[in-house]
């Protein structure tokens, strides 16, 4: 069996910074507080609880005058600030392009516009954004209809950062037939649109592909869609030892690809799991 690794794949620019930031944090300091995973990967966020890191659910369970992280999806404006108050040193591990769609969903209200984003609505990337938005603000899934409201208005359209380019660019389409006017900002993060490129590349001369990412990654769900809509035979796991070896006879040559959350660590582990069977 042939073993083909996607290049570019595993941990995105911004996961391995806010990784790296968490871990210097947690060098000069006995616990750190995360509001949320700090990012989607179970494995990777028990390594770092060994390290230090208490994640919690809402701010009044950070104890006063301790050290908060910022997660790399980011938070609302409101909660962001409650954070900087209560502690006593806050650390901000939001991904840069998560917090340009931040500045733009700001922008696009104070100009009077709708702002409408392609995402997840449950997604707490997205829900850090709409908090941006002070105006009318739409999450919209791919799947949705256009609400007739909007037919006639003047809108803004961002996306979650780790949506799929023909999809933003189907909304965009749509919208531009019946508004009044339109502004679009492409906020699909550069890391996100190699990993989907290398998928559908690898796709053309595999048997089957393995996607390793957690379960509630949205850039790994994506990866994995994808791959399927390619016709390949795809099989997501969030750990190596997961990996169905019945599925996997008679492959002659497998992919593996690796959502922006996934560590290196991980993947080397799936790698020589390969190697070994």
């Amino acid at each position: 069996m042939e073993i083909y690794l996607a290049n570019p794949t595993g941990l995105c620019f911004g996961v391995k910074r806010a990784i790296n930031t968490l871990e210097e944090a947690l060098l000069l300091n006995e616990n750190v507080y995360s509001l949320g995973s700090p990012i989607h990967n179970s494995q990777e966020v028990e390594r770092l609880k060994k390290l230090g890191l208490i994640v919690v659910k809402s701010v009044d369970d950070i104890p006063d005058n301790e050290v908060s992280f910022v997660r790399a999806h980011g938070v609302t404006a409101q909660i962001y600030s409650q954070l900087k108050a209560k502690s006593k040193k806050m650390v901000d591990g939001t991904c840069p392009f998560v917090k340009t769609a931040q500045e733009r969903a700001s922008a696009l209200s104070k100009d009077g516009y709708i702002v409408v984003i392609l995402g997840d609505v449950e997604h707490p990337e997205v829900k850090g954004i709409m908090g941006y938005a002070s105006g009318e603000v739409y999450v919209l899934s791919e799947k949705d209809k256009i609400p007739g409201y909007l037919k006639g208005k003047k809108i803004g359209i961002l996306s979650q950062t780790t949506q799929k380019v023909a999809s933003f660019t189907k909304l965009v389409e749509v919208i531009r037939s019946i508004a009044k006017e339109v502004k679009v900002y492409n906020t699909i993060c550069k890391a996100t649109l190699a990993r989907q490129e290398a998928v559908s590349k690898l796709a053309l001369f595999v048997d089957k592909m393995i996607i390793i990412g957690g379960k509630d990654s949205a850039n790994t769900q994506k990866l994995v869609e994808i791959s399927l809509s390619e016709s390949i035979d795809t099989q997501w796991i969030e750990h190596p030892d997961e990996l169905n070896r019945r599925w996997l006879k008679e492959t002659e040559k497998i992919g593996i690809a690796a959502g922006g959350s996934t560590p290196d660590w991980l993947i080397k582990k799936l790698t020589q799991k390969l190697k070994e069977m």
